[in-house]
């Protein structure tokens, strides 16, 4: 992957490289509620923090500099139908390291904060005008991925509210809401009426996952209070959750790809959610629920750190597809 030695590889580095952020940041959030919640003397959520902000620093250094060497590349990512809609997950890793950040430093929060929201509402008109405009795009190329650059916007709340702006929050809450609901019918007649997904895009399914988790999180923020519409975003997350994972054994079948990244930050979400679920009605089915998610999480990432380094060494990945 190094440049130097092996140009064509750095040249064929892909967006969705930012998709591990995302899910690092999530076990990072997810880690530091159950430090919480099970009064945990050791704090691994902090070391968790440091890696994330080093693969985030990384990525992002090898980025720009394949901006940099080949800027024809990068245009065509940010023009592919599916390859668009990975490139939020830059900015949403500047929000997820954001509220990381919040128990820590809450200056350095609102720093990133700043910096990723503005970048998420550049990234959020771009893709929107780019779907609206387009002249390439078919219902095949729809796929759970365009949620992606939905979710940044309802994440916002999290971390806004805490730091005072919170009609600020309620402007990106209500666009992610909005939006989320026009996407969904669209994948769902997608999915139902049309071609199946390829296998490389299906692990794409968690992210509909993610939407319901992070709106419920959004919500209690918002409003603090456990109302009926946060157990309807809240309940229809885990219902997604317990469906994917009934299909466990077809995910399981396919080849490893960058794409499997998009089951980890799904997972923390729902793990986040149900933690907080516990937090607010100190039902111990929750408790225990979230514990189950959270194993799950911790495995789930160490396995595609794993994989990931495995893909690296036989070079599988920064490949041209």
């Amino acid at each position: 992957m190094m440049a130097e030695s092996q140009p064509s590889r750095l040249q064929h580095f892909p967006v969705s490289w930012f998709a591990m952020v995302m899910g690092l940041s999530g076990l990072t959030i997810a880690l530091h509620r159950a430090e919480t919640v099970f009064n945990l003397a050791i704090q691994p959520s902090l070391a968790a923090l440091v890696f994330t902000i080093t693969v985030f620093l990384a990525l992002a250094g090898l980025y720009l500099l394949k901006a940099v060497r080949y800027p024809q590349q990068v245009k065509g990512e940010f023009n592919h139908p599916v390859k668009l809609n990975f490139a939020p997950t830059m900015s949403i890793g500047l929000i997820l390291i954001s509220i990381a950040l919040l128990p820590h430093s809450k200056t350095l929060s609102l720093a990133v904060w700043t910096l990723g929201v503005a970048l998420h509402l550049v990234f959020t008109l771009y893709v929107l005008a780019t779907w609206i405009h387009h002249t390439h795009f078919e219902i095949n190329h729809m796929n759970p991925a365009w949620f992606i650059p939905i979710v940044g916007n309802i994440l916002v709340p999290i971390a806004g509210v805490q730091h005072g702006f919170t009609e600020l929050s309620w402007f990106f809450f209500s666009i992610g809401l909005v939006f989320w609901l026009v996407l969904l019918a669209i994948i769902f007649n997608r999915m139902f009426f049309h071609n199946p997904l390829p296998g490389k895009l299906l692990p794409t399914l968690f992210i509909l996952i993610a939407p319901p988790a992070v709106g419920f999180l959004s919500w209690m923020q918002l409003t603090g209070e456990l109302d009926a519409f946060a157990r309807i975003l809240y309940y229809s997350a885990l219902f997604l959750t317990l469906m994917l994972f009934t299909q466990a054994p077809r995910f399981l079948k396919l080849p490893f790809a960058l794409s499997w990244w998009a089951y980890s930050f799904p997972m923390a979400a729902i793990t986040i959610a149900t933690l907080g679920m516990y937090q607010l009605l100190g039902s111990p089915f929750f408790k225990w629920l979230g514990a189950a998610l959270l194993v799950v999480l911790v495995v789930l990432i160490i396995g595609l750190l794993v994989r990931t380094a495995v893909a690296i060494s036989q070079r599988e990945i920064c490949v041209e597809e």
